[in-house]
């Protein structure tokens, strides 16, 4: 996870996550808007979009450690464990 100055998180959830928040994104929705913000980086070489692709996933890997696994541990205690029927 990202752990950037306090500073520059208001600026950002100010400027641009305030303005985002004002409409309900669908999936293609929040797909463009990621897409336009890593596109703004001007990706010029293979090392360029691999560096981008390497954010994508660690904030994919973030959100499932943080959100994701929870949410299934909780549905596990709720449900019963489908690895303990095997």
């Amino acid at each position: 996870m990202p752990y950037i100055e306090q500073e520059d998180r208001a600026f950002l959830c100010r400027e641009m996550f305030n303005l985002l928040k004002l409409h309900e994104l669908s999936a293609g929705d929040l797909n463009y808007c990621i897409t336009k913000l890593l596109l703004l980086q001007e990706p010029k070489r293979y090392e360029d979009y691999n560096r981008l692709i390497g954010v994508l996933e660690c904030v994919k890997l973030e959100m499932y450690r943080r959100a994701i696994a929870p949410y299934e541990d909780k549905k596990i205690k709720e449900n019963g464990d489908v690895y303990e029927t095997v």
